[in-house]
């Protein structure tokens, strides 16, 4: 029976021919398992994951292996992506049972869905120290059948385990207070300490593109100057831009660079990274001015709408790593990297030396068999820019005659609202309307589809048909983060009507009223074995501090004191942890730099709708680098955003009102001195 066939994942559909019997997540797997006295197998994984198809291929595409995984187990496949609280409370066994976790994941339950064996990638035949995958059923199916009470004890103790770590996690946590000076300062030391300082980013290989640390880096010296904080950010955001990870002929990033360099990336290109990078790189134009990062920003912003927009106006989640090589095989960058001859073969010999040589494009190669990522090694000074983009042109026609990477359709709406954010920000900023648009496209969509009468969110839709998993905490904060960007950039207060209706569920179904503390799940989700709770960044903002942002930002735009008092609530841990683990809680130090500096408040009152001298006083207002500042935009006496109450025009003309600590200077009427304000 194909159970996989009519579920919106394509993870799953990837799956659904599978020799394996598999079941997705639901009460009635483990009730087979119970019926059948039988473990249960939990794979999780996601579309885009290169060793999620290693491991397909080389076992859940087996008729044996898949027979024996059918007589013995009750197999259940999870897209981690739709299922972000099972990934998240699994992943964490994993970790604390192994000291590490990855995908996929491989993890033995009872029919109690209590963990009891663990691991991520298990090989066809033993490799590496590795067991076979095949040993670790058998091993498995042995322990279950020969020494059921250890397996129930061993299960019992982890489930114990983790739900003390809620317990001792869920106390003390929330309630501290906001981070101050002191927390900020020992944060950025932190960072200091761990810089590459010659390669940008942090730490050593694999390297992350730190988005949420950039974001951080970027306010804090907007709030104080601090040129360490802005030379860690520009250096960082310079040397992604000129590496491999960086898609140099078609704009967007790769999930993470293999090396310290930047040079070699998992070619995987998702919805959630380049979001955050356009605004990351927008957001380095708007305090520096800085025309490479202008390029960057507006080229992955094409990327998104691009390569990413879906037919019904929302954003896919990603590209694969892995595409056909021309032979049939699916192989890991055969769609980005190349070799001089190809070059040559679309360039002709002396436009192909000069690609080489701007492109680091070498004979041994850079990655594998002899092809090379495409990177900028050299100063672009020393190349004629015409010749560079008619060969980048070039380029990337050729390219797009390969056989290109899978697309996961399936729409998140965490994600989508990061991209509303950047997209709207990043048209704003450019003055391309058409990114606006397409925010709005994919705002619309989410309001249209992924939101019920309640305002509940689904997680996810595809294809115009949205899932049946609720939406998460991240859901919620980044879909209203996004609506606010979308508020302050459009002057249409709808956005900021939506943004509160997702933050009242935050309040009231997903935070513990005694401490502040945040849950990822709300409390009438569905049951797992502990809550998950998690405050640090991963990919991705954490739900809690994205949460916190959000709350913020609302608070300043309607003077809800128990949206701020929440926010302050929420950013009590990132008070312990900021010092600790900065690298780990980069978006709430930079929503607690919004905080110290206000956040401010900018109210633009135009004397009409599209007139030039209220259109400009409002994108002096978005281009401000104040952090955290929220911008009201309206005719006189409009009514959609409350900062706009009781603002008039000054002397007929259009104005700006700033405010923040309950403290309002005088309105400015030219934008240059709405300039010095929001930058002082």
């Amino acid at each position: 029976m194909n159970r996989l066939a009519g579920v919106t994942s394509p993870y799953l559909l990837q799956h659904a021919d599978n020799p394996v019997d598999w079941w997705p997540w639901s009460p009635e797997a483990f009730q087979e398992a119970r019926r059948r006295d039988v473990p249960v197998l939990l794979s999780v994984g996601y579309s885009a994951c290169h060793w999620c198809h290693v491991m397909a291929h080389e076992s859940f595409e087996d008729d044996v292996t898949a027979a024996y995984l059918n007589e013995h187990f009750v197999s259940v496949k999870v897209d981690r992506e739709e299922r972000p609280d099972v990934d998240a409370v699994y992943m964490e066994a994993v970790q604390a049972a192994t000291g590490q976790g990855g995908w996929p994941m491989t993890v033995f339950l009872t029919p109690d869905a209590e963990p009891f064996y663990f691991g991520t990638y298990f090989p066809p035949a033993p490799r590496s120290g590795m067991p076979s995958f095949r040993q670790v059923l058998e091993g498995v199916r042995a322990a279950w059948t020969d020494r059921r009470d250890e397996v129930a004890e061993v299960a019992g103790k982890i489930v114990r385990d983790l739900s003390q770590r809620e317990i001792d996690f869920g106390t003390g946590n929330g309630g501290g207070g906001a981070p101050g000076e002191p927390e900020i300062g020992q944060a950025l030391l932190g960072l200091t300490r761990e810089y590459d300082p010659q390669r940008g980013g942090f730490g050593g290989a694999p390297k992350f593109p730190p988005s949420m640390v950039l974001e951080f880096l970027l306010r804090h010296h907007a709030r104080t100057g601090a040129e360490g904080a802005l030379q860690m950010a520009q250096d960082t955001c310079e040397r992604m831009a000129r590496g491999g990870i960086y898609d140099q002929l078609g704009g967007g990033f790769a999930r993470y660079s293999v090396d310290r360099d930047w040079i070699v990336p998992h070619f995987e290109k998702m919805l959630y990274d380049n979001a955050l990078l356009c605004r990351v790189y927008a957001h380095l134009w708007r305090a520096t001015g800085s025309e490479p990062a202008r390029r960057v920003a507006l080229e992955t912003a094409d990327f998104l709408v691009r390569e990413l927009r879906t037919n019904e106006g929302g954003f896919a989640s990603a590209l694969d790593a892995d595409s056909d090589d021309g032979t049939g095989r699916h192989v890991e960058g055969a769609y980005y990297a190349w070799t001089p001859g190809q070059l040559a073969e679309v360039l002709g010999e002396d436009d192909a030396r000069i690609a080489a040589h701007y492109f680091g494009v070498t004979e041994d190669g850079t990655f594998e068999h002899g092809a090379s990522v495409l990177q900028l090694p050299q100063q672009d000074s020393v190349f004629d820019a015409e010749k560079v983009e008619s060969i980048r042109r070039r380029l990337l026609a050729a390219r797009g005659e390969r056989p290109a990477p899978g697309r996961d359709d399936k729409v998140v709406a965490a994600w989508n609202g990061l991209a509303v954010a950047a997209l709207a920000e990043t048209g704003a900023y450019f003055d391309r309307p058409d990114l606006v648009e397409a925010a709005v496209g994919a705002a619309d969509l989410l309001v249209r589809l992924h939101l019920d009468e309640q305002a509940r969110l689904s997680r996810t839709s595809r294809d115009g048909h949205v899932g049946t998993h609720a939406g998460v905490l991240e859901d919620y904060a980044d879909v209203a983060e996004g609506f606010l960007a979308l508020a302050s950039v459009t002057g249409e207060g709808v956005w900021l009507e939506f943004a509160g209706f997702l933050l009242d569920h935050v309040l009231a179904r997903f935070t513990d009223p005694e401490t502040g503390a945040l849950y990822d799940t709300a409390s009438d989700a569905e049951q797992l074995i502990r809550r998950p709770q998690d405050p640090t960044d991963n990919a991705t903002p954490s739900g809690w501090t994205a949460a916190a942002g959000a709350l913020l930002g609302y608070a300043a735009q309607t003077g809800s004191a128990p949206h701020r008092t929440a926010a302050e609530r929420a950013l009590g841990v990132v008070k312990k942890l900021g010092p600790r683990v900065p690298r780990f809680v980069g978006w709430g130090l930079a929503v607690a730099e919004a905080l110290l500096d206000g956040p401010r408040e900018v109210a633009v009152v135009a004397s009409a709708p599209a007139d030039k001298a209220s259109t400009a006083l409002h994108r002096t207002a978005l281009l401000g680098t104040a952090p955290g500042a929220v911008v009201a935009y309206g005719v006189a006496g409009s009514v959609e955003f409350p900062l706009l109450a009781d603002r008039p025009l000054v002397d007929g003309r259009p104005a700006a009102y700033v405010c923040r600590h309950f403290t309002c200077d005088a309105p400015v009427t030219d934008p240059k001195r709405l300039r010095d304000t929001l930058s002082g």
